[in-house]
């Protein structure tokens, strides 16, 4: 276990923006920063980070937190291993106490499975370095392709020996469980027997964007014909091939820093070009680029530029990639390398400067590339150049951007020397299609709609109360430790007249205490389990030291109370009142209004509560269940018209 206080130093010194950063391309926002989400498709940022507050927020899916939740959101990570992450980040020393066995037999399998494959990254690693089997194949391989030490390590390469359970008999000395052995496709198991997966290959092991592992390729160095050049781990609960980018861990600060993606197709591409100076660059793995793949590399630039070798039939093949990217509103350039090269090749055989020169002389947009690619089969022929027109009108159409779409029309218009309106008539088609279809399934989800809707007219108090239960804590997290003033209204009964008297007394209180106070009073309870939660902690600090710390609500153990005092934090955050400044309207600041913002939260949860309570009197009365007792309705009716009047409303 993390001691206390090496989790005290951690989040002394970890930076909300700079951890985030890591894996988001967050851009300034007043003061604060935006980013597109990492938890969902979206073409417009709706994820912000709070440097002032230490928090994050993704208004797509609602999830939010400090720096430790982002990461286990992020990264599926527990809550000691994203500490560890940033202990490492900020160069903290880790101070453990010994683990009981009941915790030990609580990791679950997932962790089990990445500690396994960590293992299995440095034992490839290690026997390829400092043994003589390791460094006369492996090692003599990888130096062979042109790979220099330093290159090697930057990317964990390794050997598994060709034997037949070398890696299964070491694993499982160092007290690793079979089980997981299996699970990550390291070692496959037939009946009593089992064997190392990746025998006789060098190792490519597969980062996240975080540095985990989460697979290996593999590739054999002999001449089998029946076994497969390059092998990679089977799918599992940490690795899904399609939506893994090799090399995105080394890439991700170049490829924000470049503000581009070069995206190539295997390993050795990506190693050769980090050794010759261009880092912003990943790998599909030699599968068909999937939307999953592509929505990495947006979080951190929206600009790729893909990497074809001179195979024209691999670049047909691979060509529908560009589709896809255009759909995701993406920036997309292609460059071709000669006949029979290969980024991998091109890089050894230039320059580190003559192939930086040649990426940015080359790199051509990509309908000028599929004309120049295309062409060549319609040749002279009219029906195919027909439908080359149509192939590149329909990547044009996936484009989201209209003004992007309509210059992408005058140039294909200008390339293809063809008209512009037959172009634009034939874009409009097929949007129309698209238009229909989606048309038919939001109609279908309006229908749905209208059913839940009927359902939800009997929750709408319930929803009111949760609504007005969240003001209250949104004031107590935001102001409770202002201290403003109060004023009291005092009724009297003139003895003489009978009439009422009321004055008014001027106070100072602490917003908290005023709110406590007046909850005391009534003993009122929230409704909502959180909002109570979240209460309890609140005024239980301010028993304590009379002040309200909101580290310690984020920092929460409990991840419902982080996150949902984290997503009002940031609510707020979002209706910063320097947008309006911008535009030259002025509002009331909260503090100056704050007085009334208190009592009219107060009165209004007051005033939902008599309601209920006046409803459920008629209800039971209804029922049969009570005799009517006009005098109590006469009181709560009395009441409720008082707290009309304190609110400025209409009965």
């Amino acid at each position: 276990m993390i001691t206390r206080s090496t989790i005290d130093r951690v989040f002394e010194s970890a930076r909300v923006e700079e951890v985030i950063g890591e894996f988001v391309q967050l851009k300034k926002a007043g003061s604060n920063f935006k980013g597109l989400s990492p938890f969902t498709d979206e073409k417009t940022p709706s994820f912000m980070v709070s440097p002032v507050k230490q928090i994050w927020k993704d208004f797509s899916t609602g999830k939010g937190g400090n720096a430790i939740s982002f990461l286990m959101e992020h990264e599926h990570y527990t809550y000691p291993e994203a500490i560890k992450w940033l202990a490492n980040k900020y160069n903290i020393e880790i101070e453990e106490t010994e683990q009981t066995n009941e915790e030990k037999a609580q990791m679950n399998e997932r962790e089990s499975m990445f500690l396994v494959s960590n293992f299995a990254k440095d034992y490839f690693h290690n026997l390829m370095l400092n043994t003589n089997q390791g460094k006369a194949i492996g090692l003599s391989y990888f130096k062979e392709r042109g790979f220099r030490e330093e290159t090697i390590k930057k990317f964990d390469l390794g050997y598994c020996l060709d034997e037949w359970d070398n890696f299964t008999k070491a694993a499982l000395e160092k007290g690793y469980d079979l089980k997981y052995l299996e699970s990550t496709g390291l070692t496959i198991v037939k009946e009593n027997k089992q064997f190392d997966r990746f025998k006789g290959r060098v190792m490519f092991p597969i980062h996240s964007m975080s540095g985990r592992i989460l697979g290996f390729g593999g590739r054999i160095l002999t001449n089998d014909k029946k076994a497969a050049k390059y092998l990679n781990s089977p799918e599992s609960d940490i690795y899904h091939k399609s939506k893994i980018l090799y090399g995105i861990y080394q890439a991700k600060k170049e490829i924000a820093k470049q503000d581009n993606c070069f995206l190539v197709e295997g390993y050795t591409d990506v190693i050769s070009f980090h050794q010759s100076g261009i880092e912003n660059v990943v790998a599909s793995s030699g599968t068909a680029l999937t939307a999953e793949q592509i929505r990495l590399v947006n979080r951190l630039t929206k600009n790729i530029t893909v990497l074809f070798d001179g195979d024209a039939a691999g670049i047909r093949a691979s060509i529908r990639g560009i589709d896809l990217i255009l759909e995701q509103g993406m920036n997309v350039k292609v460059v071709q390398f000669p006949d029979g090269e290969d980024p991998d090749s091109f890089a050894k055989s230039h320059s580190d400067s003559e192939l930086a020169k040649y990426l940015e002389d080359s790199a051509q947009d990509f309908i000028n590339f599929k004309v120049s690619l295309l062409i060549k089969d319609a040749k002279n022929d009219p029906v195919k150049k027909a439908g080359l027109i149509r192939d590149i009108v329909s990547s044009i159409s996936k484009i989201p951007d209209s003004i992007q779409r309509e210059v992408y029309i005058q140039e294909c218009a200008r390339i293809m020397e063809i008209s512009e309106q037959v172009l634009f008539n034939e874009m409009a088609q097929l949007l129309s299609k698209s238009s229909s279809s989606n048309t038919k399934k939001n109609f279908e989800k309006r229908q749905n709609l209208e059913v839940v809707k009927k359902q939800n007219i009997q929750l709408k108090e319930i929803n009111q109360l949760s609504i007005l239960e969240r003001e209250i804590i949104k004031i107590l997290l935001l102001y409770g430790n202002e201290e403003i003033d109060f004023v009291e209204e005092i009724i009297n009964v003139d003895e003489e007249s009978g009439k009422e008297i009321t004055t008014y007394k001027k106070y100072t209180n602490k917003v908290s205490s005023e709110i406590y106070l007046h909850l005391q009073d009534d003993e009122i309870e929230f409704t909502n389990p959180i909002f109570q939660e979240i209460y309890n902690d609140v005024i239980h600090q301010f028993n304590l030291t009379d002040k309200l710390e909101i580290e310690k609500l984020v920092n929460h153990e409990n991840k419902n109370i982080a996150q949902t005092v984290t997503s009002i934090l940031m609510d707020e955050e979002k209706h910063q009142l320097s947008d309006w400044e911008k535009k030259n309207i002025f509002v009331t600041s909260a503090l100056e209004v704050l007085q009334k913002a208190v009592n009219d939260s107060i009165f209004n949860l007051r005033r939902v509560l008599i309601a209920k309570k006046i409803n459920e009197l008629l209800v039971e009365v209804k029922e049969g269940k009570k005799q009517i007792d006009l005098e109590e309705v006469k009181n709560y009716t009395d009441l409720k018209k008082r707290l009309f009047s304190k609110l400025n409303r209409v009965i």
